[in-house]
């Protein structure tokens, strides 16, 4: 072999060799030398084409045209169309068996390294997944497990480069959007965070909560970012609220000083903090460590200190995390994560001091402004020990204003309300069933009316509801406060108190039941009250107990409840209106006395003819199927020629209401109205509607 001959064989074997290490790096577990492998490979191939060619130009291979018959290749018998495909069965058979064990390999190292991961092993994890990997390279969740260990690791990065892998297989990954979104974030790169986070909105719209939470989140991140830039710059220029703040902090990081030393300081740190740059600086100066981490302070918040300075401190601590915190949502977060301030914060709302309870109010009150310091109170403090003290607060009649604004705040809370499911009983049912029994004319009737406000909210959840309804004593109060209330100046507490039976009573029960009759009795009084939303009220109440006592709807029919409701029908209202006509119809369906009375009391039935020429579907279904109950009364259908009582019937009854029972009741009261009274089918041919009436009767048959 001649010169050019070796140089051609060297550089082949070179060739070889580059080669076999870039298979090697392309198989590598590590994804960043698998990146830089495919790089260089490109960049390989495209020096070959580029390179010279070999230089050896004969072509030494021979081609044997008549083979031995033991020389044949194995494979020339299968060359029919029916061989082949079995050999092509075969191999997917192979194949698809191949990957079976491979993906129970895989999916075993996916719960070892998820295994790992619960219990905080988060390298372990990490290390499971990519032997998982190394199984079956296409599992999305493997990517997506192990990009989220990376993230616990602070390997953000590595994180993103698996999500990236994730969605090559599969392009809608939720999961892969949502870790890359939080490395994004750890990264500091607000803006591609937030543009993960909307491609979630944009694939599934239904996430909307989901989404707005860690956007919520990347605002926070990245207005604390803000915020720590421009404190570094006043920190470089040494203004002098940065040198004030720092100085002081570094005064009050000494130990065993005395209660009146720390007192003062934080006070002159509370002076000095002036804005939101302020606040920034004390928490870049490790203030919360600083405050809260002395044994002094310690002792003053559990309020067993001896030091007669040790109320001072206290307070000075409080009126400083109200300084730090306030309008600054970092710095709000940052201090109820302190495991101090979850143990004794809620403490200090029960603090014999008064002003130290005021203090601790006016702190958590500020946080319950905003839906992200109600998540932090609700997250991070404990909600029964906190409703507690609240209500104790009230009850003694101790800064109960501001307790009361703070309650009302988290009542509208979910989260809020399933945490005080539990403890509902002893912590709001006893307190506002002993408000109710006192004497409700010397109470204070604010503070009644919002405690009844607030229990009311807490009753929309259905756990906390039933166990209210459930409460004898609740009803029993219930009903004495309303006994008291009855012609004084009480309607500040009547009003929230009704709203909160009616809620209670829209569940049948036994209790209620049981309590039905006397109810009903004392919503009877209250229709005659000087107040709209009392009288509505009372009728709604009165409509949701008649249907479940009829002893209850005999008492009041005798007593005069049509008459009452009737006078209520006329003065109109959407609400009261509703609820009368239900009460009403329930009182005309089950006692021939209400027809009666109510025939005597409007002949020509204007009232619910009125209420028929109406738009709203409730109260017309109700007003028809009422004014099919009198017909029944002697003369009351001769009373009602030459009204319009036929034309309204007919064109509810053919109309297109969304509640078949509008047009059900329409049309049999119409067909009643006929039968009793022939002449009203004049009338009924003149509007061409005697087909329309047989239609609904069928229809309704």
């Amino acid at each position: 072999m001649n010169l050019p001959d070796n140089d051609d064989l060297e550089r082949f074997l070179r060739d070889v060799d580059r080669t076999n290490e870039l298979v090697k790096e392309l198989n590598s577990n590590d994804m960043s030398c698998q990146e830089k492998a495919i790089a260089m490979a490109d960049q390989f191939i495209s020096t070959l084409e580029q390179k010279e060619p070999c230089k050896t130009k004969i072509n030494k291979t021979v081609i044997n045209k008549n083979p031995s018959p033991e020389n044949r290749p194995l494979y020339e018998s299968s060359l029919n169309p029916e061989n082949f495909l079995r050999i092509l069965e075969k191999d997917a058979e192979e194949r698809g068996q191949r990957r079976k064990v491979k993906e129970e390999k895989a999916n075993a190292l996916r719960q070892q390294g998820n295994e790992a991961f619960t219990q905080g092993d988060y390298e372990a994890a990490a290390r499971f997944y990519t032997e998982g990997l190394d199984q079956l390279r296409d599992m999305q969740a493997l990517y997506t497990n192990r990009a989220q260990a990376f993230i616990k690791l602070g390997r953000y990065k590595e994180a993103i480069s698996d999500c990236e892998w994730a969605l090559r297989c599969n392009e809608k990954c939720i999961k892969a959007y949502v870790h890359m979104g939080k490395s994004h974030l750890a990264l500091k790169d607000f803006k591609q965070s937030r543009i993960c986070y909307r491609k979630i909105l944009e694939m599934e719209p239904q996430r909307e909560t989901m989404v707005k939470a860690y956007l919520r989140q990347v605002d926070l991140e990245e207005e604390a970012f803000l915020q720590e830039r421009t404190a570094w710059e006043e920190l470089q220029k040494g203004t002098e609220q940065a040198l004030a703040v720092a100085e002081l902090l570094k005064k009050l990081d000494r130990p065993n000083e005395i209660s009146l030393y720390y007192s003062g300081g934080l006070e002159l740190l509370s002076q000095a903090i002036k804005d939101c740059t302020g606040q920034t600086l004390f928490r870049l100066n490790n203030g919360f460590s600083i405050i809260n981490g002395g044994n002094t302070v310690r002792s003053c918040l559990l309020q067993n200190s001896k030091d007669p300075y040790a109320v001072d401190l206290c307070l000075s601590v409080v009126k400083l995390w109200r300084t730090v915190c306030s309008g600054n949502e970092q710095n709000q977060q940052l201090l109820m994560e302190c495991p101090i301030i979850r143990q004794h914060m809620v403490q200090l709302l029960a603090s014999p001091v008064r002003e130290i309870q005021r203090e601790s109010l006016e702190l958590l009150s500020m946080y319950s402004q905003t839906q992200y310091g109600r998540d932090i109170l609700i997250g991070n403090l404990n909600s029964n020990q906190m409703a507690e003290n609240l209500m104790n607060c009230v009850c003694r009649d101790t800064n109960s204003a501001l307790a009361l604004t703070l309650l009302e705040n988290l009542s509208f809370e979910n989260k809020f309300k399933i945490q005080s499911r539990e403890n509902f009983t002893a912590v709001f049912a006893l307190p506002l069933e002993h408000l109710l029994s006192n004497n409700i004319m010397t109470a204070d009737h604010e503070t009644l009316a919002s405690v009844i406000s607030v229990i009311g909210t807490m009753a929309v959840d259905e756990v906390i509801r039933k166990k209210l309804a459930g409460r004898n004593e609740f009803w029993r109060c219930s009903l004495h406060a309303m006994e008291r209330c009855v012609g004084c100046e009480c309607r500040s507490v009547l009003y929230p108190l009704l709203g909160l039976m009616i809620n209670l009573a829209s569940n049948p029960s036994q209790v209620i039941q049981e309590h039905a009759v006397l109810a009903s009795s004392r919503c009877l009084d209250l229709l005659s009250d000087s107040s709209g939303g009392v009288i509505t009220r009372a009728a709604g109440l009165l409509s949701v107990l008649l249907p479940m006592s009829s002893d209850a709807t005999q008492e009041v029919v005798q007593n005069g409840i049509v008459k009452k409701l009737l006078k209520v029908l006329k003065v109109g209202g959407e609400m009261s209106s509703r609820y009368s006509i239900k009460a009403l119809t329930v009182c005309t369906g089950s006692i021939p006395q209400a027809c009666e009375e109510l025939v005597k009391l409007d002949k020509r039935l204007g009232t619910l003819r009125k209420l028929l020429g109406g738009i709203d579907e409730l109260v017309v279904g109700n007003a028809a199927l009422c004014m099919g109950h009198c017909l029944e009364v002697d003369g009351a259908t001769s009373g009602l020629l030459g009204t319009d009582c036929v034309q309204l019937l007919l064109h509810h009854a053919a109309g297109d209401a969304k509640r078949a029972a509008v047009r059900q009741n329409a049309a049999i009261t119409l067909g009643k109205l006929c039968k009793i009274e022939p002449r009203h089918m004049e009338k009924l041919r003149e509007l061409n509607g005697l087909e329309i009436l047989h239609s609904c009767v069928r229809l309704i048959t």
